[in-house]
């Protein structure tokens, strides 16, 4: 029963108590009235409204009114219709920014309650507050994440999903899938941004080996035997931030979190079964309607991207520092090798 529906069963009850004292003299109006939570002039409405009509005369009857703003029984039926149709296991929020993209007007609670009401979606009980979460960085360009996730993003396959995102408003300036993360997939998440932005000022990533080498697994990086993808950095004037756990990593883990819950029903939906056709949902689709969903404002005006005006020297990768290399970061065989490095300093190149 509503709560509103409630409260007029117990108005009832207690009026009945109240009148009666009245009646018999063992209480005045005011006290009545008191006992209702009421004034005297309410409780004399609601006398004359009994004696007409008893106890249902006390029903307000604007609760039996049918709202002028509710929506047409069609509205609701295809509405739900749709969802049961195609878009089944999608998460509410998912399928109200779908909605909205494709023409729809209601707000995200009519739509909750409207497929909770056809059992379509489950009734989830208040979350906790929050831990506190990091103070974002001030100005776009100050600290860029990069991440990678590998996860089913299609049926029977699983790829790497390459994300390079800003610290401070959230926007995602890159994403794409490869087979497998590595010094080409990180290269060309920079470059992504460079190309769209310029240069940023840091880059904070976890402490996989193509970013970092760990002399100790679990243990602190060696911030002076750089990797490829470190050196490069270096030269180009980005400070790198290694993160320690996940938690360090929040924002990026949230954010994959809400691409492995809608990146695959997308995925489904658009029939892509192929890395080459997911790469281009990715930039045509997927990633503009993303970050104008997710990407906040900078908590300050301004900008502390540096436009790319070439003229710094391709980072040198012929020739690598003295030092002891992690089989991870460089294949074994050396033509292999020199391939590589040449690939590379092309894929700089381009910025």
């Amino acid at each position: 029963m509503r709560p509103t529906k409630v409260l007029q069963e117990i108005r009832k009850m207690r009026f009945e108590e109240a009148y009666e004292g009245w009646n018999e003299g063992r209480l005045t109006q005011a006290e009545a009235a008191r006992i209702l939570g009421v004034c005297e002039r309410s409780f004399r409405r609601y006398m004359v409204r009994y004696e007409a009509d008893g106890l249902d005369g006390l029903i307000d009857r604007r609760l039996e009114q049918v709202s002028n703003r509710q929506a047409p029984v069609d509205e609701v039926m295809g509405l739900t219709n749709e969802y049961r149709r195609k878009y089944i296991g999608w998460n509410v929020k998912h399928f109200h920014s779908l909605y909205k993209r494709t023409g729809g007007t209601r707000s995200y609670t009519w739509v909750k309650k409207r497929l909770q009401e056809a059992d379509l979606v489950p009734k989830f009980k208040k979350r906790g507050a929050h831990r506190k979460r990091r103070e974002r960085s001030p100005l776009p360009g100050m600290m860029i994440h990069q991440d990678g996730s590998t996860h089913e993003w299609v049926a029977g396959k699983k790829w790497d999903l390459i994300v390079t995102m800003d610290d401070a408003t959230n926007r995602h300036y890159s994403m794409f899938f490869v087979e497998e993360e590595g010094t080409a997939s990180s290269f060309r998440g920079v470059r992504d941004v460079i190309e769209a932005r310029g240069l940023f000022s840091s880059f904070y990533s976890d402490r996989g080996s193509h970013y970092w080498y760990t002399p100790e697994a679990g243990g602190k990086v060696d911030k002076e035997n750089l990797t490829q993808f470190g050196r490069a950095m270096k030269q180009l004037g980005i400070e790198m931030i290694p993160a320690y756990s996940p938690e360090a990593r929040g924002r990026s883990e949230r954010a994959f979190g809400t691409h492995q819950g809608r990146l695959p029903n997308e995925l489904f939906v658009a029939g892509i079964t192929c890395m080459e056709a997911a790469n281009r949902y990715l930039r045509e689709v997927y990633l503009p309607a993303f970050n104008a969903e997710f990407a906040c404002p900078a908590q300050e005006e301004g900008s502390a991207f540096v436009p790319w005006i070439g003229g710094i020297g391709i980072p040198s990768t012929s020739k690598p520092a003295s030092r002891n290399f992690c089989q991870s970061n460089f294949p074994s065989n050396f033509q292999t090798v020199k391939a590589s490095i040449i690939s590379l300093q092309l894929c700089l190149w381009a910025i």
